[in-house]
């Protein structure tokens, strides 16, 4: 995880986290899309909603929804998908129950070959457009918040590994 810096030079709320995966950036983005709801781990200081968790799905498109769908069936939008490059790149807005209309994060998942795996790379950025006393910021200061966000960026992103190397996935 790694704090940013603007074209400004102002420092940003983001991080930026990465694993390899022993398989082909094709593979890795489909794990990571289709198979969301099989490897995701929800986290209790980063629930969408009150009611977590449900089981989460993108619609495959530009403009598509990046959804969780509760136990009792409502379904909660979690953000668009602005960037869909399958074996490339994924950018979709990621918002919390709690967030106002206007209040968003953005999550951008890229997939680089590197040697005979490949790097997945997520950047969560925007938290400094979620207000200091926020309930999502649940009262950290800006350096544990990112740091307790990446920290969890990576046991998903050892989760993902975990479901891309199941005999399952690779026929995908």
């Amino acid at each position: 995880m790694t704090p940013g810096a603007t074209a400004s030079g102002a420092m940003a709320s983001r991080v930026i986290v990465s694993l390899r995966v022993a398989a082909t950036p094709e593979r890795a983005f489909a794990v990571f899309t289709n198979d969301i709801a099989l490897w995701w781990q929800p986290s209790p200081l980063f629930q969408l909603t009150p009611r977590s968790p449900g089981t989460l799905a993108f619609e495959p498109r530009v403009g598509g929804r990046f959804t969780e769908t509760l136990p009792d069936g409502k379904v909660f939008e979690i953000g668009r998908i602005s960037v869909w490059e399958p074996g490339s790149r994924l950018v979709f807005g990621w918002r919390q129950a709690t967030f106002a209309r206007d209040q968003t994060t953005e999550v951008e998942v890229r997939f680089e070959l590197a040697g005979d795996q490949t790097r997945v790379t997520v950047e969560h950025r925007g938290w400094d457009g979620v207000p200091a006393g926020h309930v999502a910021r649940h009262t950290m200061p800006d350096a544990v918040l990112m740091r307790r966000l990446g920290e969890w960026w990576q046991r998903l992103l050892a989760a993902h590994r975990l479901r891309t190397a199941a005999p399952e996935a690779q026929h995908r």
